[in-house]
């Protein structure tokens, strides 16, 4: 059983939503930041900015608060409603190669709790910590965890009429994007969309581990009787055959001492390599991995045990980790050894070329992507894979949905 429930969100005004909404506050460069913050008055990321500057000079609970008072002068100045009545949403986000459509939601930290909802990500307690103190400052979140659930005819059949209505938004963004957004709170609705979603038995994570977590921080740590809105966290739900999974690749700023001879029969204890001289080479399935190192790319198809590995010995991102990066480069800690950096896999490798071409790193690799069943099969398990191991889309607007807490 999975529970979902409306909730009363706030939300940018009609004509000003394609000024306001933003990407995340990562994904841009500091000279994109500086521009719109410079020349547009209603982006989100004037609220939002507060948190990030001054980080040496202001404590977290003075850069949190400053998030606070931006977003209240924004909803005085008009520029956000709140509604009256609780809702769903239909979101659907038309990229240039793909369609997203889902719903957003309350889900339960309960639920959560319980493994209804699950995770195959770790996390990393201080961001819990950090996000946690973020949301009891500021009141609000506005980026959804994103849940997958398993493809179901009855609601594609709905989502196909719904879309048919009148949208309460439509917009382009100056990425190429076309967003659209419908309101869903009729009384009918919303009972038969709790229904449906009360006869699917699990629900899977997709992407915002650390989202998720910090609101069940959040709730073992504040939760009254008088705020259920503590009780959930907002969610963008969407079916299993929506998403897309990228992989991360990675880039190593050095073979730690080994020459690139030495390096290259290293591999070869544990990988075919096949040399793919200038040619923009990515791997074709699961166990073949790309490499460029000294001007050149290479195919690696590794040498598959005999015995039966794990499940997780089997992900490609673990194998790396266990044949080359931790034994060979000696790399032990993914999140936070320096000489480590990760390429979404939706860049183009020649990203990945640039950036060893240009001398700063020595050797990148590239991977094969992961599917939801394998990403499924883990945390029904209740295991974890590698840090960076996918990198998931849809990705929500910031500014789009606000649930207030």
């Amino acid at each position: 059983m999975s529970k979902i429930i409306p909730f009363k969100a706030v939300r940018p005004t009609s004509d000003k939503v394609a000024l306001v909404t933003c990407r995340n506050y990562d994904d841009y460069s500091p000279a994109e930041l500086a521009s719109w913050l410079n020349f547009n008055p209603y982006s989100f990321l004037h609220i939002i900015n507060p948190a990030y500057v001054n980080a040496q000079k202001i404590t977290l609970d003075k850069r949190f608060k400053g998030v606070a008072h931006k977003y209240q002068d924004f909803k005085n100045e008009g520029t956000f409603i709140v509604d009256e009545t609780p809702a769903f949403f239909l979101y659907q986000i038309e990229t240039k190669s793909q369609t997203f459509t889902g719903l957003v939601a309350g889900t339960s930290i309960e639920e959560y709790k319980k493994n209804i909802i699950k995770k195959h990500e770790d996390t990393l307690q201080y961001r819990v910590e950090l996000f946690k103190d973020y949301l009891h400052q500021t009141g609000f979140n506005t980026e959804p965890v994103l849940i997958t659930y398993p493809d179901n005819e009855d609601i594609n059949n709905w989502i196909t009429k719904k879309l048919k209505e009148q949208p309460v938004y439509h917009f382009a963004t100056t990425n190429k994007e076309k967003h659209t957004l419908w309101k869903v709170d009729t009384d009918s609705e919303i009972n038969w969309l709790q229904k449906e979603f009360e006869n699917i038995p699990e629900l899977y994570i997709a992407d915002g581990h650390h989202r998720s977590e910090s609101a069940e921080l959040l709730y073992d740590q504040y939760r009254n009787a008088e705020n259920d809105k503590l009780n959930y966290f907002m969610s963008f739900l969407i079916a299993e055959s929506n998403v897309k999974i990228y992989e991360f690749n990675r880039i190593i700023r050095d073979l730690n001492g080994y020459t690139k001879e030495v390096f290259l029969e290293k591999l070869s204890d544990h990988f075919i390599i096949k040399s793919k001289e200038q040619e923009l080479w990515k791997p074709q399935g699961k166990f073949e991995f790309g490499m460029y190192l000294d001007g050149c790319f290479y195919a690696l198809f590794y040498k598959q045990d005999t015995k039966n590995p794990s499940i997780i010995e089997n992900l490609d991102a673990q194998i790396l980790y266990d044949k080359v990066l931790l034994p060979i480069l000696g790399i032990e800690d993914l999140r936070n050894d320096e000489r480590i950096e990760y390429i979404p896999g939706k860049q183009s490798i020649l990203t990945l070329k640039e950036l060893v071409d240009e001398g700063e790193f020595e050797v990148g690799f590239m991977l094969f992507p992961s599917d939801i069943k394998e990403i499924k099969t883990l945390a029904d398990k209740n295991l974890i894979m590698p840090p960076k191991s996918t990198y998931i889309e849809p990705k929500f607007r910031s500014g789009l949905i606000i649930y207030e807490l």
